[in-house]
């Protein structure tokens, strides 16, 4: 398999007044493409920092971090925003869907970023909430879906640019149980279609959805990595 995410001696220092903070203290983590790992670790682990990095969201301290053969731990703004656009695929807790936007016009958004005309986003959305199972509420506002509906049109956007990465924050933090399974339900399917899905959570029961767990400890991994 090809190695999609390559850590190697990962440091992210913060000051805190008078203090300095190792959020993560000489991590290496090899993540395949294809792969399904799920990230957990207790408060201040070093799990969030670490999620940031691996999303271009953050840049870290010192340290390796190649993503899909490019070296992306010393890039500007600018060109970490590209990766970012371009490699990774976000979904969040809290959904951050757009209230005043359809289902369709939420997950065609990102497609406009990108420099697609009208039509060619409308096909892809269309395509991906189909995946995701709601071309019947493809016209819905976020305030007339369920949670759940909410969540799998928060996938279908981060799936819409055919990223390298799907990166899940707490994905089934507001869901109900049997929601939650669903969902993870739906991870799978995207992983089993050719996709790398990373899922953070500080729930078992999610994690063991996953392939691998890797847990984190004072900012470093936490043996025995499953």
């Amino acid at each position: 398999m090809k190695t999609l995410i390559a850590i190697e001696g990962l440091r992210k220092t913060y000051s805190i007044g008078d203090q300095w903070v190792h959020a993560l203290d000489g991590l290496d983590l090899s993540i395949e493409k294809n792969e399904y790992v799920a990230l957990m670790g207790p408060s201040g682990s070093g799990k969030s920092t670490l999620m940031n990095i691996i999303g271009c969201l953050d840049s870290p301290s010192a340290g390796h971090y190649e993503l899909n053969g490019q070296d992306v731990a010393r890039m500007e703004e600018d060109a970490l925003a590209e990766i970012r656009n371009r490699e990774i695929g976000f979904v969040f807790q809290t959904f951050n869907l757009l209230p005043r936007y359809t289902a369709l016009e939420n997950v065609a958004l990102p497609l406009i970023y990108a420099g697609l005309g009208r039509e060619e986003r409308e096909t892809r959305a269309k395509e991906v909430i189909e995946q995701v199972g709601l071309t019947d509420r493809m016209s819905h506002r976020p305030n007339e879906l369920s949670g759940g509906q909410r969540q799998r049109v928060a996938i279908a956007r981060a799936l819409v640019n055919h990223p390298s990465i799907i990166l899940a924050d707490e994905p089934t933090g507001n869901l109900d149980t049997a929601t939650s399974m669903e969902i993870m339900a739906l991870f799978q399917e995207i992983q089993d279609a050719g996709n790398t899905v990373i899922l953070v959570t500080h729930e078992e029961d999610i994690a063991a959805c996953a392939k691998r767990i890797v847990r984190l400890r004072d900012g470093k991994l936490d043996p025995p990595v499953s």
